[in-house]
């Protein structure tokens, strides 16, 4: 059982010491970025007049798409996004110039004299208008299993509906920001708050028109992305970097929260529609979802979101007949991007709210039909993969047992007879999310470990820490493999040019990714280690480990140390450096028939949600998520139970309160903290329980440590369906929407509908 040990930034968290973008110490010759944005949310640009801006004092230069070197270009996955507006602009904060002056202050100054006229055209702003006109990102996405046509003539109950689930903003702490220093020769160096370093390395060479070596990223820490800053966080530095590639001096860009909120995208919201058939005994026989993703207005990662909703779908269920299909649908909203969970989220919404309709039509208890379509070992998923090492029914029912559902029920149940103006609810949320980059291409990672003289060890990886404690862990896996003392072990900087080529952090993925690429580092140090300290105590090299910082000979400790053996390796000129590349095996897919084993494996859970319905007010609070969670052999349970927490939070959020709004015209309405709201302390559950569902763990995580970073953020949606349990136990009338957010507005009004 690996040691836990506390988040190694948290001593420096606290006392205000950690380094961020905006800490770092600038050279005396440093200019400031500004980007001028577009007003509008369609249309052709016509004219635009940057004189009055130009004579301020202290502008250096605006940049426009006229002076890009190599390709106005940085869209990734479809390249349908220019780094500055050209001819037109397709959503309301499209940047379209970047000023560079000698402060910030002078950068805003001019920005507002900047003239531009624009011939506007239509604007499209839901995912339903999108799919009306035709405009799609690309063409849709189906997966099926089975033959959802021939079965629904065969349910007892076929159910029919539509749902709606809104975006919803990162809202990280750190906002999006830079600071690009040029370097000898032509080269650059970017210190990028990115979760995607080797994305923000390649659109850079690329607009810049120079090789990738020529293009350096660094990244310290972020203070949060949750996927924001996976894609997102790479113009800001391209633009930098273009200034830099034309100046020769260095540029700082750190965006503001309001240009930060109207110009970057959110959470994808998503308009769906669901059939669903089931037999006299509950079980769901056939289900069909149409899922319309408002992609915004470039690809950004929507066709990857997209895929992952498909992979979603039927949650936690086995459902022999499926049939999905998802369009990802071109808006005039900014390119809506990566959201903890990644599409996961939107596509469980729908199988939850489908079931709860059933069950009320029915006349059932949602959580009966739940319960009877729960998923088994070697069921199939609808992308053909086999269910194996299945949670599902533990967690379940280890939930009901552990937390007393009948008792939890009955309380409810007396609460709600004896009580006119208060009503409560509860629902069993369960979670089953694959861990993989669904792009397999993409599930790889390398690690590069030093040894130096003094015994002392450096660890450069391709994960990035943005308060996930992902440092923490790969300093377990190192210290834990070297069998040294943590400080020992120092977590260096993400650069690209220690660790080339990295996949974003991101997908659940970086912990075992680039864990088991320390470990395979770590064991190729100590194999040639252990050949050195073999000689030193005339022993077999079988019978060698390294532990407590000694040499241990056949499970005794040696008087030799970790620093002697490191030292007399230097001597005899072994290699203490190592640089480990790990592929996640197993996994494949193929997209022309939609069918593979895309996941290293699974995540399973239950979480118990009560809450109260204020039925006056339309307020309400979350008394309680009870939660049994599949950690695997949790390597770090503190930092896990953080992520699981976090996650709740996040996800009871977007359920419940966090409102995207656009006008018609595409102009962001929830655009500050004042019209955008997020859970605080007030709205947070009264209680968290977790308890760790027994299991064996998998191989596939690092240590059998299972990923933990998405999954939890499931288990809000809970919230939804306690709150609309208690909407009905007041309002008999009430007819179920499947419309999230469901805010205090919108629960009043199904408090009071007849």
């Amino acid at each position: 059982m690996m040691k836990t040990m506390k988040n190694i930034d948290s001593f420096t968290h606290v006392r205000g010491e950690s380094l961020f973008v905006d800490d770092l110490i600038t050279r005396q010759d440093t200019l400031y970025g500004l980007v001028f944005d577009s007003p509008k949310a369609h249309g052709k640009i016509k004219h635009v007049d940057y004189t009055k801006a130009e004579q301020v004092k202290g502008v250096v230069k605006i940049f426009t798409y006229k002076d890009i070197l190599g390709e106005n270009q940085i869209g990734g996955i479809i390249p349908d996004e220019p780094l500055w507006a050209e001819d037109e602009v397709h959503f309301w904060g499209q940047p379209i110039a970047f000023i560079v002056a000698t402060s910030e202050a002078i950068a805003k100054k001019a920005r507002l004299l900047i003239d531009i006229e624009i011939e506007e055209l239509s604007v499209i702003t839901t995912a339903k208008e999108a799919k009306e006109k035709q405009s799609f990102i690309n063409t849709p996405r189906s997966f099926s299993l089975g033959d959802t046509d021939a079965a629904f003539s065969d349910c007892d109950y076929v159910i029919e509906g539509e749902t709606f689930s809104n975006g919803q903003e990162h809202l990280y702490l750190e906002t999006q920001g830079c600071y690009a220093v040029p370097q000898e020769n032509g080269s650059i160096k970017i210190t990028s708050s990115t979760q995607g370093p080797t994305a923000v390395q390649k659109t850079a060479a690329k607009v810049l028109g120079v090789p990738m070596h020529k293009i350096e990223i660094d990244v310290i820490r972020l203070g949060g992305g949750f996927g924001g800053k996976e894609d997102q966080a790479t113009p800001w530095s391209v633009m930098a970097a273009v200034a830099v590639q034309h100046l020769n001096k260095p540029v700082k860009y750190i965006l503001n929260r309001h240009d930060d909120m109207r110009m970057t995208g959110k959470r994808h919201p998503y308009s769906s529609f669901f059939k669903i058939g089931l037999d006299k005994n509950l079980k769901i026989v056939a289900f069909e979802a149409e899922f319309l993703q408002n992609a915004g207005a470039a690809a950004d990662l929507s066709p990857a979101i997209a895929e992952r909703t498909l992979f979603h779908a039927t949650n936690s269920y086995f459902v022999p007949n499926v049939s999905t299909t998802v369009y990802s649908c071109k808006t005039n909203l900014p390119p809506n991007t990566a959201f903890r969970g990644f599409g996961g989220p939107q596509g469980m919404f729908v199988i939850e709210s489908a079931i709860a309709k059933a069950a009320d039509t029915i006349g059932i208890d949602k959580r009966k039909i739940q319960e009877a379509n729960l998923l088994a070992e070697n069921d199939e998923f609808s992308y053909g993969q086999i269910a194996t090492n299945v949670e599902a029914q533990n967690t379940w029912f280890t939930a009901k047992e552990k937390f007393e559902l009948d008792k939890l029920e009955k309380e409810i149940t007396d609460f709600n007879a004896n009580n006119a103006h208060f009503k409560k609810g509860i629902s069993l949320m369960p979670v089953t999310f694959g861990i993989s980059f669904t792009n397999t291409m993409m599930n790889h990672a390398r690690a590069l470990i030093h040894i130096y003289q003094d015994g002392s060890v450096g660890v450069s990886t391709g994960a990035v820490e943005m308060g996930q404690s992902v440092n923490t862990k790969m300093l377990q896996v190192a210290q834990n493999a070297l069998g040294i003392s943590a400080n020992k072990v120092k977590l260096e900087t993400t650069n690209t040019t220690r660790v080339a080529n990295t996949s974003p952090s991101a997908a659940s993925s970086t912990a075992d990714l680039n864990g088991k690429a320390v470990l395979k580092a770590c064991t190729a140090l100590l194999e040639r280690l252990a050949i050195v300290a073999s000689k030193m105590v005339t022993a077999d090299v079988s019978k060698i480990s390294f532990q407590e910082d000694y040499v241990f000979v056949d499970g005794k400790k040696s008087k030799i140390t970790w620093e002697a053996i490191v030292a007399q390796a230097m001597a005899e000129r072994i290699a203490l450096s190592e640089n480990a590349h790990y592929a996640t095996p197993v996994i494949h897919f193929d997209k022309t028939k939609e069918k593979g084993h895309p996941f290293a494996y699974h995540v399973y859970g239950t979480a118990i949600t009560s809450v109260t319905v204020d039925c006056v007010r339309g307020t309400y609070e979350i008394d309680s998520v009870k939660i049994v969670h599949d950690f695997g052999e949790s390597m770090n349970f503190g930092v896990d139970i953080g992520q699981v927490e976090g996650a709740l939070a996040q996800g009871i959020g977007w359920m419940t309160m966090e409102e995207i709004s656009y006008n018609s015209d595409g102009r962001l309405l929830s655009n500050a903290l004042s019209t955008y709201k997020v859970p605080d302390i007030f709205s947070a559950p009264k209680t968290i329980e977790t308890i760790a569902v027994e299991t064996d763990g998998n191989d596939m995580a690092i240590h059998k440590s299972k990923a933990v970073g998405e999954p939890p953020l499931m288990y809000g949606i809970g919230a939804y369906f306690a709150i609309q349990q208690a909407v009905k136990a007041f309002n008999k009338n009430y007819k179920l929407k499947f419309d999230s957010p469901f805010t205090p507005e919108k629960v009043l009004m199904g408090l009071y509908e007849k």
